[in-house]
């Protein structure tokens, strides 16, 4: 297969350009994408159990202790009880935090408002169509699981 027209290779592809132009404004701000990322999904009001994080945001544990770890040194989030759960840990934006999380996401409205410009309503809708199917693919296990019932 021509990996051109191969699916994956465009969406590896594609999401590659998108994490190096994110990394890049990230960078200016003496930070990353991944950060970003984080600071994005904690809730600004009351913070977000760090149990919640990983699964939010589909990334590795290792990762995200790594990730929050930095983020507490440079002051953008600190860890209070969970006064829910005294057995985890309930992740809170400083106001530095808040601040930098107002950066990161002018830069995801700035991208997607520059995408929206440039690409027709019925265009995105259908690349949100495909990728929804693609992720349901994958959640119902349906990619390789019935590879053998399957004329291939």
């Amino acid at each position: 297969m021509d990996k051109y027209k191969s699916i994956d290779h465009e969406l590896r592809a594609t999401w590659q350009a998108v994490a190096k132009v994110y990394n890049e404004q990230a960078v200016k701000h003496d930070s990353t994408m991944a950060t970003a990322f984080v600071l994005l999904n904690i809730d600004k009001q009351k913070g977000t159990p760090s149990t919640a994080l990983g699964p939010l945001m589909g990334m590795e544990p290792t990762s995200l202790s790594r990730i929050l770890k930095t983020m507490e040194d440079k002051g953008a989030i600190c860890r209070e009880k969970n006064p829910e759960d005294g057995r985890s840990v309930i992740i809170k934006l400083t106001d530095y935090g808040r601040e930098m999380r107002k950066v990161s996401r002018g830069h995801v409205i700035q991208f997607n408002d520059t995408v929206r410009n440039n690409v027709s309503e019925k265009d995105l809708a259908g690349f949100f169509k495909v990728t929804s199917t693609i992720n349901k693919l994958i959640a119902d296990k349906d990619i390789y699981e019935n590879v053998n019932n399957k004329a291939v």
